[in-house]
C-alpha cells in the first residue's frame, strides 16, 4: 500500500519588526557586516559593468541597480551608528 506524505505543519513566524532594536548583538553586528560587504560588492559590480556596457538603456538600468545597492548600504550603515553601550544600559539585566 503506497504511503502518502502529509505536509509538515508550518512553523509559527514571529511578527515583523517595524523598527530596529536599539541594541546590536554580536550576531546582529556580524550579519550587518556581511550585508554591507554584499551591498558594496554589488555596487562595485554594477559600476564596472555599466562602464563596460555600450547600450545606453542597459547602462542606465545597471546604474539604477547600483544606486539601489548604495541606498541599501547607507541604510545598513545607519543601523551601526548608535551608541551600543548607552543602549545596553537601558536593557534589563537578569538576576536583578
Amino acid at each position: 500500500m503506497p504511503q502518502t506524505q502529509t505536509p509538515a505543519p508550518q512553523a509559527q513566524q514571529a511578527p515583523l519588526m517595524q523598527t530596529p532594536p536599539q541594541v546590536i548583538t554580536v550576531k546582529d553586528f556580524n550579519y550587518l557586516k556581511d550585508m554591507l560587504s554584499w551591498e558594496l560588492l554589488a555596487m562595485k559590480k554594477c559600476s564596472h559593468f555599466a562602464k563596460e556596457c555600450s547600450d545606453t538603456d542597459i547602462r542606465t538600468e545597471i546604474d539604477k541597480a547600483g544606486q539601489m545597492h548604495l541606498r541599501h548600504y547607507n541604510l545598513l550603515l545607519k543601523h551601526l551608528q548608535n551608541d551600543n553601550n548607552a543602549a545596553m544600559k537601558s536593557v534589563p539585566q537578569q538576576g536583578q
